[in-house]
């Protein structure tokens, strides 16, 4: 399969400020990639400088295998959606759509059909007559999607494009925009700082942080086998534990836990013998029992309840341990092995884990969070 996008040695500087930092990155056609990240990592840098709205300080963009770094945006092959709609209010919702196509010389039959077909596409057929404040912003949304598609680019940039919309709204587009990517055919690169988003919908994702790439993988990858600290932190829910590894037992290296606890980790994944590391651990990867585990192939660490959140497809308990690190444990209503007795409030219990499901990293790594548990959805 051949690429859409090439990036080679892309950096931008503002000032003293590297916003971006010698990205290499592939984008294959057909694929629905995302950018994901943090505020000021790059990601709209990077997107913008695709679309010809920002010239590189170094670094080439190739874009059907075309070095387009001196092409203006308009002859790029590339259509843009933003945040902001941007539609014309004085114009119907078919004007607004084939716009391009009458600035493009279309002929007016040829842009009335394609104008017909891209709404029809976003299922907005019937709305053609409509002036965009008769619109729901999920409607709008659909307009500036039609409006993008219908000059038939091979690439589409989407920056943010459902932040302005209600999560009920967002999750039904999320899905809009996965259904007419595989219809259309074209090449999406989407940026947002949305996890779920990005797991959603993409076929892979790059992770960025402080103007690099971290990471480039399938949902599954980056979720199940993170390359960083940063990028296990970043994506999902996530235990963070600070210790240090004091030695190894068969295909385990022993990590002592600051909070007072030895576990075990896959050796391949730890530091060197008496190094710090970080020991992360997937909320859903860990249960509760009234009793320390007799496998040593399990991890335990004991603490008591201080909370029970009820989230529909599952629990969600805050545990405390003695010396005051928060553990967040995810426990699924539909696990087979689940227990049907909750534990009680304050109740002492332990916290359980593979051994094979801890996921150890270098503690000298410069964006090391704080030693605390960092739980997030």
């Amino acid at each position: 399969m051949s690429n859409a996008i090439e990036l080679r040695g892309l950096s931008v500087r503002y000032k003293t400020l590297a916003a971006l930092n010698g990205i290499d990155l592939e984008i294959r056609e057909g694929e629905f990639f995302s950018l994901l990240g943090p505020s000021g990592c790059g990601k709209t840098t990077t997107l913008n400088i695709i679309g010809g709205f920002i010239e590189p300080d170094e670094g080439d963009v190739l874009i059907d295998g075309k070095v387009v770094n001196r092409i203006p945006p308009y002859r790029r092959p590339v259509n843009t959606v933003f945040q902001s709609y941007a539609l014309f209010p004085h114009m119907t919702v078919a004007q607004n759509v084939g716009f391009g196509l009458r600035m493009a010389g279309v002929p007016a039959a040829d842009s009335e059909q394609r104008t017909r077909e891209a709404l029809a596409l976003v299922s907005l057929a019937d709305f053609g007559s409509r002036r965009p404040d008769q619109l729901s912003g999920g409607q709008q949304q659909r307009v500036a999607l039609a409006r993008a598609l219908v000059n038939r680019p091979s690439v589409l940039l989407l920056d943010e494009p459902l932040g302005a919309l209600d999560l009920k709204l967002r999750k039904q587009m999320q899905s809009e925009l996965t259904r007419i990517q595989r219809e259309v055919g074209i090449t999406f690169l989407y940026v947002t700082h949305d996890q779920d988003e990005a797991m959603t919908m993409s076929d892979r994702i790059a992770v960025m942080n402080r103007g690099t790439v971290a990471q480039v993988g399938t949902p599954q990858e980056i979720y199940e086998r993170p390359s960083s600290l940063f990028v296990a932190d970043f994506i999902g829910a996530s235990n963070v534990f600070s210790g240090r590894v004091v030695g190894s037992i068969g295909q385990w290296a022993i990590v002592r836990l600051d909070i007072g606890h030895d576990v075990r980790v896959p050796a391949s994944t730890a530091p060197e013998n008496e190094s710090q590391a970080w020991v992360v651990v997937r909320p859903d990867h860990m249960q509760l029992a009234d009793a320390a585990p007799a496998s040593s192939d399990l991890n335990a660490i004991a603490g008591a309840v201080k909370n029970v959140s009820f989230l529909g497809t599952h629990l969600q308990y805050a545990i405390a341990t003695p010396r005051g690190v928060e553990i967040t444990v995810i426990d699924s209503l539909s696990r087979p092995d689940r227990k049907s007795a909750k534990p009680a409030m304050d109740g002492a219990v332990y916290v359980t884990w593979p051994a094979s499901a801890s996921l150890c990293f270098n503690g000298g790594e410069a964006e090391a969070p704080a030693p605390r548990s960092l739980a997030r959805s």
